[in-house]
């Protein structure tokens, strides 16, 4: 390069050295860009943001055309600095240059360029797209014949062709993503986010009213029984049933039971003009399932039934939406915090009925998630048998102590951890 100058030679490789900043900011900035904040740039048509797509479309086009980028540039400032070497001090000229050469290209050239860009990707991707580009379209022959030369040679060495692979995200990688965004969503977003990513892991079973706690009607009552739970239900729709859940009528329509009571003055024939045919779910139905299946049949509520076919409780759409949302203030269904009192010390005293999965979701505990899914039920699989008042059950690494049983079911019961 003798028809260079020392001073000429210095500048061009310097410039050199800041090409090859800016291919490896540039490949580090692209790749790291976050994909899903792309696509939401470009549907609000960023211009930068929609170079950087077309970049992405072929990603094996972009990481060639970087990489022919950087070596060209790395390997012409590698022969001007040992041919600025060779001049300046002969062959050890060569061998100080090549060495003071490495250390800045690994410097500057390499590490604070794509540290710089990894941590601040979009700032670099969207300016250096605007030379990319072009920059592809000119080196288009060039990267498509070396593409297809190591294609040719992966496939002597016996290596299948390498799909880039799928954006996509699983249930799980999605529900990383909610909970590592705590600083820009609100607890109560983050909250219905991550039910709704549960709503397929969740059946009907976990969410539904137990039997015991299923309001109905009994058509074999008097009249008068009738019309008094009529007048105070707090349910739209009621199991109307024959003597006990085993014989299901039907879905009581309360409202065009009043009706009906307003127009005529009718007795127990005509009540059944205002109900619906009882819908049955399997118990394992998913809370998603169960939802979509609500939405395309149009009800409300459904009687939740096991393998044999007997009724276990009942779900209506309001305890989907419950999972999701928490609790409705309006719910006349006792709450959390009426099912369960803090005594102090890390002892909580608890209703039987209180659903197992709500209370170690609350309260931040580790009770066992088995078929029972009440703590009456997480009791009584676990002792076999009906405890009296004072018993003392060990479960897991807690203690349970009944405080209370009623209708053959523990009613009441204090919870420490051991």
């Amino acid at each position: 390069m003798a028809f260079l100058s020392t001073p000429a030679t210095f500048i061009i490789i310097l410039l050199l050295l800041l090409l090859s900043a800016f291919f490896s900011s540039s490949e580090t900035s692209i790749l790291s860009i976050n994909r899903y904040r792309l696509k939401h740039l470009v549907t609000q048509k960023h211009k930068g943001a929609i170079r950087v797509e077309k970049l992405l479309q072929r990603p094996d086009e972009l990481i060639s055309m970087l990489l022919i980028g950087n070596n060209i540039v790395n390997i012409l400032a590698s022969v001007l600095s040992a041919d600025l070497g060779h001049r300046l001090s002969g062959d050890l000229g060569v061998a100080i240059a090549t060495g003071v050469l490495t250390f800045i290209v690994l410097l500057f050239s390499e590490i604070i360029p794509k540290t710089f860009a990894a941590a601040y990707p979009e700032k670099i991707a969207f300016p250096a797209s605007f030379i990319l580009s072009p920059l592809r379209t000119t080196l288009l022959p060039l990267i498509i014949c070396l593409n297809v030369m190591s294609r040719i040679l992966l496939k002597i060495l016996g290596i299948k062709e390498v799909s880039m692979g799928s954006n996509a995200l699983t249930p799980d990688e999605l529900k990383s993503i909610v909970n590592e965004s705590a600083e820009e969503l609100h607890e109560k977003d983050q909250s219905m986010l991550l039910s709704v990513l549960d709503l397929d892991k969740l059946t009907v079973s976990d969410v539904m009213k137990p039997r015991y706690e299923v309001i109905g009607i009994d058509i074999n009552n008097e009249w008068k029984v009738i019309l008094k739970q009529l007048t105070h239900s707090p349910h739209g729709r009621i199991i109307l049933y024959r003597d006990s859940l085993d014989d299901v009528i039907g879905i009581l329509r309360v409202r065009e039971a009043y009706r009906l009571l307003a127009e005529n003055d009718f007795d127990k024939p005509y009540l059944l003009r205002a109900v619906d045919e009882p819908y049955f779910i399997p118990e394992s139905t998913t809370l998603k399932q169960q939802l979509i299946e609500f939405q395309q049949q149009k009800k409300k509520l459904g009687l939740v039934v096991n393998e044999y076919g007997d009724i276990t409780g009942l779900v209506a759409v309001e305890d989907i939406l419950e999972e999701i949302i928490g609790e409705y203030t309006t719910s006349i269904s006792p709450s959390i915090q009426e099912e369960v009192k803090s005594l102090g010390n890390g002892l909580l005293l608890i209703d039987g009925g209180a659903h197992v999965r709500e209370i170690n979701k609350v309260y931040h505990l580790d009770l066992p998630i088995t078929e029972a899914k009440t703590i009456n039920g997480l009791i009584l699989e676990y002792f076999e048998s009906i405890p009296a008042v004072g018993e003392i059950i060990v479960i897991a690494k807690y203690e349970f102590i009944v405080q209370e049983v009623e209708d053959n079911r523990v009613k009441w019961v204090k919870i420490a951890k051991r």
